[in-house]
């Protein structure tokens, strides 16, 4: 099957978060089943040309961007047979950061994905691609489907194509005010509530829920809670409408990137059957951050988006109670300002008990999920969450709040049975986390237990070869209800 996967990044060319780990890793395992994949990505200022094996080609794209028609060139390279394409336009990603900078999104925001989606159809016809299917992944590509079904709904070229959108985050929709609407070029009977329009604004994300053939979502608790008012985020009514098309496919995990027997950014490799060296990459980060070399404290990391999603904030009001019971934590992570600066303030009242690292490190959050004994994760709604996988690959032990994903794959421990892979808390309120994080002080004192536990958690298999299968299924079905017709 020809697939044209679309997304706003891919590790390692670009990457903000937990979507790029996906875009590197799914399409390549795609490939290797034998799809034929095209991956489309604007050419970012971040993005290493020359690293990467990138070259130029000839064609010029014409974009229409409302009433004027914009360029972009292109560039093309592989990756672990998936032929990526990147969409260059200096005026829209000649930047510092993918979608913001200091905290701030960039206004031009509805104008740069307007292009980068249309850019992409218009790609995919010039240089003659013929996809089953379009993949497109949250509001920066939520669009084509709108698109495919009306602006080139006439174009023979079109009509067999069939369009899948996955939701990574619900809470992040790309909307926009009503003006930026004739800039899309969608029919005028579009705007309304059936259509693009979102409380008078418009709506990249409700264009694609409207539009694609089919929709999933990266786990299936968060494929439930979505279509709640509590966990829908405004879309759920349209969610519900949809709910015979919607589907829950748990993320995976890329064991070549994320594997401790081979890690190239630790000072030690481990295995279940071989612990030794998880001590070292311990002092290995207790060194790093400044904290004191002690095995005998629990180690809690913390890698995140800093955000009130990701109950940071909890994190924050129950901290002078966490660290009186003789823990280290170490943070990494960005994100919003006012969390950045009680972190930093917290890091200066404990400074032998707390490191706070305010950035985006790959590495980093490496050597933090393999050095640290306990990996916290109190998000008020997960959709999957790597981290939590991450965690157990490792024998880092995950404390979670039991929604979404991390609900779908951390299981609690039971000392007497010796099953389970982690901890879970049910409400997301500090006094709920802190009772987590106690019971997992107490099991880490218990050496057998504790360890009887990281066993468990590195048996865990998050592998990509199971969602891959699922989405191979998802393509076929979206390509017959395209069709009219089931595929061979």
């Amino acid at each position: 099957m020809r697939v044209a996967w679309v997304a706003s990044e891919m590790t390692p060319f670009a990457q903000t978060g937990g979507l790029g780990d996906v875009a590197g890793a799914l399409p390549a395992v795609l490939a290797g089943l034998k799809h034929q994949v095209s991956a489309f990505l604007p050419k970012y200022r971040i993005i290493d040309l020359e690293r990467h094996l990138f070259t130029s080609r000839p064609e010029e794209i014409r974009v229409p961007l409302g009433d004027r028609t914009e360029v972009a060139r292109l560039w093309e390279g592989q990756r672990e047979g998936v032929r990526v394409i990147l969409l260059d336009h200096d005026g829209f990603y000649d930047r510092e950061g993918l979608y913001q900078e200091q905290g701030l999104d960039y206004p031009d925001n509805a104008e740069r994905f307007i292009f980068f989606s249309r850019g992409v159809l218009e790609t995919v016809k010039v240089l003659d691609l013929q996809p089953d299917v379009i993949h497109c992944h949250d509001w920066q590509s939520g669009l084509i489907p709108a698109y495919v079904k009306t602006v080139y709904g006439s174009d023979p070229y079109f009509a067999d194509i069939a369009s899948l959108l996955t939701i990574h985050n619900l809470g992040y929709q790309g909307v926009f005010p009503a003006a930026v609407f004739p800039l899309t070029g969608l029919p005028g009977d579009l705007f309304t509530p059936g259509g693009v329009e979102f409380w008078g604004k418009v709506n990249f994300l409700k264009a694609g829920l409207v539009f694609a053939d089919l929709v999933s979502t990266v786990s299936l608790t968060y494929s439930q809670e979505i279509q709640t008012p509590e966990f829908g985020h405004g879309l759920d009514a349209v969610l519900r409408q949809r709910a015979g098309d919607l589907s829950g496919v748990l993320n995976g995990v890329d064991y070549q990137d994320w594997n401790p027997r081979t890690d190239p950014y630790l000072v030690g490799t481990y295995s279940p059957e071989d612990l030794a060296s998880k001590a070292a990459c311990k002092r290995d980060i207790q060194e790093m951050m400044g904290l004191p070399t002690r095995a005998d404290v629990p180690l809690l990391g913390i890698v995140s988006r800093l955000a009130y999603q990701k109950g940071i904030d909890l994190i924050v009001a129950t901290a002078e109670r966490l660290l009186s019971l003789d823990v280290q934590m170490v943070l990494l992570g960005t994100g919003d300002v006012e969390l950045e600066r009680a972190l930093q303030n917290l890091h200066r009242r404990f400074p032998d008990r707390l490191a706070v690292q305010i950035r985006f490190d790959v590495a980093l959050s490496h050597r933090i999920l393999a050095g640290a004994d306990i990996v916290l994760i109190p998000s008020r709604y997960e959709p999957c969450g790597l981290n939590q996988m991450y965690g157990l690959a490792y024998g880092t032990i995950p404390v979670v709040r039991a929604t979404g994903g991390l609900h779908d794959t951390i299981i609690p421990f039971d000392p007497r049975a010796g099953t389970g892979n982690g901890f879970t808390f049910s409400k997301a309120e500090a006094g709920d986390l802190l009772e987590a994080v106690r019971r997992a002080i107490a099991l880490f004192h218990d050496k057998a237990a504790w360890e009887r536990l990281m066993k468990n958690a590195m048996a865990a298999d998050f592998s990509w070869e199971r969602p891959a299968s699922e989405y191979e299924r998802l393509y076929r079905l979206a390509v017959e209800r395209r069709r009219g017709r089931p595929t061979l």
